[in-house]
């Protein structure tokens, strides 16, 4: 019988520059709400969002998008599951 495994842990999220300073001009209490429900998701699983086109010279972007919050993440994952956020956008 195979040992239980733990729940799985979410992957740690962190801000390019540009990011951070979309996340310091966040004012609205409905845009923060969307945004925490955007990053729980990719936190929780990285691959959820869809793959860029894009050349294999840099680090392969993603976009997760919630029709619901009507929001739009751009990120990438490294190697160590860490999600770094490039872009907050809404739509």
């Amino acid at each position: 019988m195979p040992a239980p495994r733990g729940p799985r842990r979410r992957a740690r999220i962190a801000f390019s520059d540009s990011a951070a300073k979309q996340l310091d001009s966040i004012t609205s209490e409905a845009e923060l709400h969307a945004l925490d429900r955007a990053l729980v998701v990719i936190s929780v699983d990285p691959d959820a969002g869809e793959p860029l086109p894009g050349d294999s010279t840099g680090p392969r972007l993603r976009q997760y998008a919630d029709d619901v919050e009507h929001v739009r993440l751009l990120y990438w994952v490294t190697a160590l599951q860490t999600v770094v956020v490039v872009a907050f956008i809404e739509v």
